[in-house]
């Protein structure tokens, strides 16, 4: 594998005497677009954000690019580019005083007339260089969402970690963000993302690991995900119910399909 850039050994997270995420572990190289699958309260978005430092492990170690996040936060952070899935904003500042303010927070990575072009080709490339000077309250939540991928996106930091990215997009939008986590892919940035999609996760993805009751059930790339499941004439949706133990969705599915047929039949009777 290309050289490590997250790093996850025995990752636990608990809330008063409920684990979240039990002892994981993932490791993820340079360049990769990885993908982070699993239902809902399966510990997705605990992971996240203990790998953007917004909260503390219980017990394991992580680290970003050979920097323990217990010994060096402040480091990790400054190498990660967080983006959630609900964002929140600053809403009485400018789109333009937004991004000068976390430019600001990195002066590393956002610098002089480097910031300037590199943020204005990110509001170009998502049409809301128009409001720019608008208030943050005057924007929708996909404008939102385009302004802090433009924030992220500028600062040009090794590791993306991603919650949800296409939430609130239009299909053009989203198109957009597909390519550039690959454009970014190819410069040798990592990104960590966690989706819904099956489809984005198909299309984008070189490996993934799906979660389920807080625990790793399967790590690897779609292919050998099939093969080791017996699946290799499934699709990735039908491996991840499989997977996470979705067995009373087929039941519902074959209700809702025989009540369709049923209903088929009364109208050309």
């Amino acid at each position: 594998m290309k050289p490590s850039i997250l790093k996850l050994e025995k990752l636990s997270k608990t809330f008063d005497k409920f684990t979240a995420v039990n002892q994981i572990d993932i490791e993820v190289g340079q360049g990769e677009i990885f993908g982070f699958l699993g239902p809902n309260g399966a510990g997705k978005t605990t992971t996240i954000k203990m790998i953007a430092g917004l909260l503390q492990p219980t017990a394991g170690d992580l680290s970003i690019h050979g920097h323990p996040m217990s010994k060096d936060p402040s480091r990790c952070r400054e190498l990660t580019g967080y983006i959630p899935d609900r964002p929140y904003l600053y809403e009485k500042l400018t789109g333009s005083e937004y991004l000068s303010f976390i430019a600001s927070l990195y002066p590393q990575s956002a610098n002089g007339t480097d910031f300037l072009g590199r943020s204005q080709e990110y509001l170009n490339y998502f049409d809301i260089e128009e409001w720019q000077d608008n208030l943050i309250e005057s924007y929708s939540h996909g404008m939102r969402q385009k302004l802090i991928m433009t924030s992220i996106f500028m600062l040009e930091q090794p590791l993306i970690v991603v919650d949800e990215p296409m939430v609130g997009l239009d299909p053009k939008s989203a198109r957009i963000v597909k390519e550039l986590f690959k454009s970014k892919a190819s410069e040798g940035k990592t990104v960590f993302l966690s989706t819904h999609s099956m489809e984005i996760a198909e299309e984008l993805c070189d490996r993934i690991s799906i979660i389920a009751h807080g625990s790793i059930v399967a790590s690897g790339t779609v292919s050998e995900l099939k093969q080791e499941q017996k699946h290799a004439s499934e699709n990735l949706e039908d491996l991840f119910l499989q997977l996470t133990g979705a067995f009373e969705l087929q039941e519902v599915i074959a209700a809702l399909r025989n009540n369709q047929n049923d209903n088929v039949l009364n109208r050309t009777l």
